[in-house]
């Protein structure tokens, strides 16, 4: 047990005696390298730690070698050369200033047909689905009641005409026997009196003759205006009440769509209505796998009269034609409003422009290859492009690589900037 003792003592003492001697040699290598004067009996120590800073600044210039390299590839600052930039061309084309929107079909005209009259159906004229003309006969009611009021009527107008009559020869007659002082004037008078009595009634008898037969008109029912015929709610031989629609006429052609656009756009809008409405496309989304989408052209016809303050928008509709009923009520569409057309705009890409508190600029690539920032306006942003004002046509813009570039700087085009310039795409 002792000996194990023993053993154990002498372990750790060599343990605490290399510890020492290693931290020795740090703290002699640190002073050296700090200008101190090499101690005697550390030259073993001191020429370890001049390996150690020897190895040392050589993998700090390693890295710094390696930086460099990677900085030249990146086009980076750190490369000690020009950055590399892609490059766009300005182009000039027609740019159309539009508002995109997305819009509901609307007709311009929903009727219920309604009876006046509590009425058992007698003949239905029409078929769902089916397109009928303004004035068309669709239902045909009992009429048995309003037929018979119809003929007492007729009857008490012909007695009364027959009275009218009459009255109106007693009182030429009693004229004229006054005239000769066999009945006095008085007598004439109440003569007179009598026609007009018999005249009123006549007219009294023509009105309740007008409405019998306004009452008559109601047990058949036309159609106020054409469109299409919806669901059909009564059959022959069911009661038509007056609560209860028959049927439905909507109005197929033309058509509107209704769409919400921003408040910034009214004044454009208002300019397009005084040129007899702006142009509108609707365009149906397609429904499917392999379908497509189809558009249809038409004009706005309406702007409402107050803006939507909470929204900030303005509901507007307009027209189309829709004589092949493509479009249909309630169906979704997307709706794109012309507002003006900017002739001969020129057009960069989007990505070309840095905004900032002093507006927007681009910069743009010389013969000597510097960029220089110029100012520029954006007239209309559409898709990935804008139309702006500052530049002209052909000029080159920097479209990646842009940041924390200096007036005047160089750079270094890539060769890969010609897909830039094809992103503009053709006039719109």
């Amino acid at each position: 047990m002792t000996m194990i003792r023993e053993r154990a003592r002498a372990t750790g003492g060599r343990k605490v005696l290399a510890a020492a001697s290693l931290a020795a040699a740090v703290g002699a290598a640190g002073w050296f390298a700090a200008g101190g004067s090499q101690p005697r009996g550390m030259s073993g120590a001191g020429e370890n730690s001049r390996a150690g800073a020897a190895l040392q600044d050589t993998a700090q210039k390693g890295n710094k070698a390696r930086g460099a390299e990677e900085g030249g590839r990146k086009g980076g600052p750190g490369a000690g050369g020009p950055p590399l930039v892609r490059l766009a061309a300005a182009q000039q084309q027609d740019v159309a200033v539009e508002i995109q929107a997305n819009g509901t079909v609307v007709p311009l005209s929903t009727v219920e047909i309604r009876p006046q009259v509590s009425r058992v159906v007698r003949q239905v004229h029409v078929q769902e689905g089916q397109n009928v003309a303004a004035g068309a006969l669709l239902f045909t009611l009992d009429n048995r009641a309003e037929q018979a009021a119809l003929d007492q009527a007729q009857a008490r107008l012909v007695r009364s005409e027959a009275a009218l009559a009459d009255a109106e020869r007693q009182a030429a007659r009693s004229r004229e026997l006054a005239a000769q002082k066999f009945i006095s004037v008085s007598a004439a008078d109440s003569s007179q009196a009598q026609a007009e009595t018999a005249r009123a009634q006549v007219q009294a008898d023509r009105a309740s003759l007008r409405s019998a037969q306004v009452d008559l008109a109601h047990t058949v029912l036309r159609a106020p205006s054409s469109g299409r015929i919806g669901a059909i709610n009564v059959y022959p031989g069911s009661m038509a009440q007056l609560s209860a629609p028959l049927a439905t006429i909507t109005q197929m052609h033309p058509i509107a769509v209704s769409f919400a656009v921003p408040e910034s756009g009214l004044p454009g809008l208002l300019d397009g209505q005084k040129a007899g409405g702006a142009r509108v496309n609707a365009t149906v989304p397609p429904t499917g796998p392999g379908q497509d989408a189809h558009s249809y052209a038409g004009r706005l016809s309406f702007i409402d009269s107050a803006v939507d303050a909470q929204a900030g928008t303005i509901r507007v509709k307009a027209q189309f034609a829709n004589h092949g009923s493509q479009l249909w009520p309630g169906q979704f569409v997307q709706a794109k409003v012309t507002l003006d057309t900017l002739k001969a705009a020129v057009v960069v890409p989007l990505a070309a422009i840095i905004t900032s508190g002093n507006g927007a600029r681009v910069f743009t690539v010389d013969g000597d290859q510097q960029a220089q920032p110029r100012p520029v306006k954006v007239l209309h942003a559409f898709g990935g492009n804008a139309a702006v004002a500052g530049i002209a046509a052909g000029e080159q813009v920097i479209v990646e690589g842009k940041q924390n570039l200096r007036p005047g700087a160089k750079v270094r085009i890539d060769k890969g900037s010609a897909p830039a310039l094809a992103a503009l795409g053709g006039p719109v």
